[in-house]
């Protein structure tokens, strides 16, 4: 379908690949990685027609359709979202027209006539033409297409000057998706997209039924879309069979064969290199020591890549906070006449890892800008609890941050205990590196200056952390430095993310945003999933539980999966440690009731007694919660044993 044979590619005086070939298929499903600055996106360019080789050559099979979708940049207007995507099917809509005018002909024609046989002969090879095309159902694949990537159905009558850059490339994205070419080449798709279109995209790709290549950093889109890796590295396009997963393990072995071909090679040379050395001025051996001159000199040389550093940065942790960190009860918030929330009731504990997730428009940026003290709330209580320092990371951090500073004299200022090399070891996971860090933070694109702000603000973390899409401009190695760090810290965290591997990492509960309202689920976002798609009876809240609710019935478990089940090595593991988690979660809880338990026994006065009564019976269906969960997981993993 389309073949690159000996391509190689410079950029000014580097050269970003070479060598390279490549043959893809009809049924092409491959992720492209590599580092930043490697040339993943000038690939994409030249696979696109973009942009020209500089050696090598590219074939196409002829009538190749190729959808380039690049990671931003593109804008429409003129006409309303709906319709802008409608036009992508402007020959079936010529062809629908041409089909009401033949109608209309035959209508008027004698059926006895020549005429009349020659336009219906016409109209049946037209009509033929339409449905083949699905000319009946284009508007329904715009609604369909449109719903996946979350415009709600009043947004679909908008004009689309109306909407912001991000929603811009989901315009571009739906048209390419609704144009279905033969070859679909996407640069990140799912940066613009929040999680529940980011899983629509990852389903409608899965059964795409032509060949993609796509670009990401979400490690769990990889694993879940593409068959093949293609990685940029030391130069060369390297391929793995499998997805994000089996790449590193594949890449681990192969960088350990070529390290030890290196080894062997370099022996040999030293050998080579000590017998001329030792031998060179005697004439007896004169045609041995040119015999290995020139043995030395055919060989192939193997180049060791740059070393890849997995960089650690110890963070300093934060002094502790009480062990209720934040409450709402009754909360809401207007905007005017419009209402974002209402009846907001939840409480923030000391430790927890809270992902919050809803559709866009949900109400997810309003609640943190209400938690961090930006907005003030229109009806409601809500309070902070002892000793709490909160922090909060905006999407539109870098404003605070001085345009005039130095990055790296800034982040000095920031930590002046800390030593210049541990702080560009810090700037290089965020992607800044070599005289990136001599830069005024001026002239930083908004991306550059959104991860320098989050690297800034991890220096010196407060004890309450208000993450509004941190993982937002940051490639995977930067996203790993982000979450080792939030897994060791011993504060509390709110955190929004479209990385599902993030959110699956880091969250050990899940504050769902929907309706105007929160809705708490306990545990991972697995077990939020899980519960979602009906594995469970809904979850009482702890608003629930404080106002006397009966707790409901116990969970019903699924049913056990046959022994033979297979499971993705990243799911696994998650559901390994999950499993951990639970069971110290568990003990934390038992030992949390026999205290309350023994409270109670000591009587002070009856506010105190309805409290302790209250929070025990909170912990004691929190108990049954997080035993159901433990149950269940447990016997998912003997499944897959």
């Amino acid at each position: 379908m389309l073949q690159l044979a000996q391509a190689g590619k410079r950029f000014g005086h580097k050269l970003l690949f070479d060598g390279l070939d490549w043959l893809i298929t009809p049924k092409e499903r491959t992720g492209l990685v590599g580092g930043n600055g490697t040339g993943k996106s000038t690939l994409l360019k030249v696979l696109a027609g973009i942009e020209a080789l500089d050696y090598g050559t590219l074939s196409l099979t002829k009538g190749l359709r190729i959808g380039y979708l690049p990671q931003d940049g593109l804008r429409v207007a003129g006409r309303t979202v709906f319709e802008e995507c409608l036009s992508v099917f402007a020959g079936v809509q010529e062809l629908e027209k041409e089909l009401e005018s033949l109608t209309g002909r035959m209508s008027e024609l004698d059926p006895s006539s020549d005429e009349y046989r020659q336009v219906a002969d016409r109209f049946e090879r037209a009509d033929s033409e339409f449905r083949a095309r699905d000319g009946y159902t284009i508007e329904a694949q715009v609604g369909t297409v449109l719903t996946g990537l979350s415009f709600r159905k009043k947004d679909w009558t908008r004009r689309t000057e109306e909407f912001s850059g991000g929603w811009q490339m989901r315009i571009a994205l739906a048209k390419l998706l609704l144009e279905k070419p033969n070859l679909l080449l996407l640069d990140e798709p799912t940066n613009h997209l929040d999680l529940e279109a980011r899983n629509w995209l990852e389903e409608y790709l899965v059964n795409y039924e032509y060949a993609y290549v796509l670009i990401s950093h979400d490690r769990y889109f990889l694993d879940v879309t593409v068959k093949k890796i293609a990685e940029i590295w030391n130069k060369t396009v390297h391929f793995y069979t499998g997805g994000y997963e089996k790449y590193r393990q594949q890449k681990a072995e192969r960088l350990a064969q070529l390290e030890a071909a290196y080894k062997n090679q370099q022996d040999k040379i030293g050998q080579l290199e000590a017998f001329i050395n030792r031998f060179r001025y005697q004439a007896t051996k004169a045609k041995q020591v040119q015999s290995r001159i020139k043995e030395l000199e055919k060989i192939e040389r193997i180049e060791l890549p740059p070393e890849e550093k997995t960089i650690h940065f110890s963070f300093p942790q934060p002094k502790p906070s009480g062990r209720v960190v934040a409450t709402f009860k009754n909360v809401a918030k207007s905007y005017g006449e419009k209402q974002v929330l209402r009846d907001v009731d939840f409480i923030i504990e000391r430790g927890d890892r809270i992902a919050l997730v809803g559709v866009n428009g949900a109400g997810k940026s309003t609640l943190m800008k209400l938690l961090s003290g930006t907005e003030p709330l229109t009806a409601g209580d809500y309070t902070l609890g002892h000793n709490v320092e909160l922090d909060y990371f905006a999407q539109g951090q870098y404003k605070e941050l001085d345009p005039e500073a130095r990055v790296l004299d800034d982040l000095s200022s920031a930590a002046p205990r800390t030593p210049d090399t541990e702080l560009r070891n810090l700037l290089g996971c965020f992607l800044f590196s070599e005289d990136d860090v001599f830069k005024r933070i001026g002239v930083l694109s908004g991306g550059e200056r959104n991860r320098y702000a989050l690297a800034r603000m991890l220096l010196h973390p407060a004890n309450f952390l208000l993450l509004d899409e941190p993982t937002n401009h940051l490639d995977l190695r930067a996203k790993d430095v982000l979450l080792e760090a939030l897994e060791k810290f011993t504060g509390t965290v709110m955190f929004v993310s479209h990385d599902r591997y993030f959110i699956e990492k880091l969250a050990t509960r899940v504050f769902e945003v929907a309706d105007g309202t929160v809705h708490v689920f306990p545990g991972n976002f697995a077990d939020y999933l899980w519960r979602k798609s009906g594995g469970a009876e809904q979850v009482p809240t702890i608003s629930d539980v404080l106002a006397g609710v009966p707790p409901a019935e116990p969970v019903s478990m699924p049913a056990r999966q046959p022994a033979t089940r297979r499971m993705n090595p990243i799911k696994l593991k998650q559901m390994q440690e999950q499993a951990e988690q639970l069971e110290a979660h568990i003990a934390a809880l038992e030992n949390e009731i026999q205290q309350s338990e023994l409270a109670l026994s000591d009587f002070v006065n009856a506010d105190e007694a309805v409290r302790l009564s209250n929070l025990l019976e909170a912990r004691r269906v929190e108990l049954d919660q997080a035993m159901a969960q433990w149950e269940s997981v447990t016997q998912e993993l003997e499944a897959t044993a």
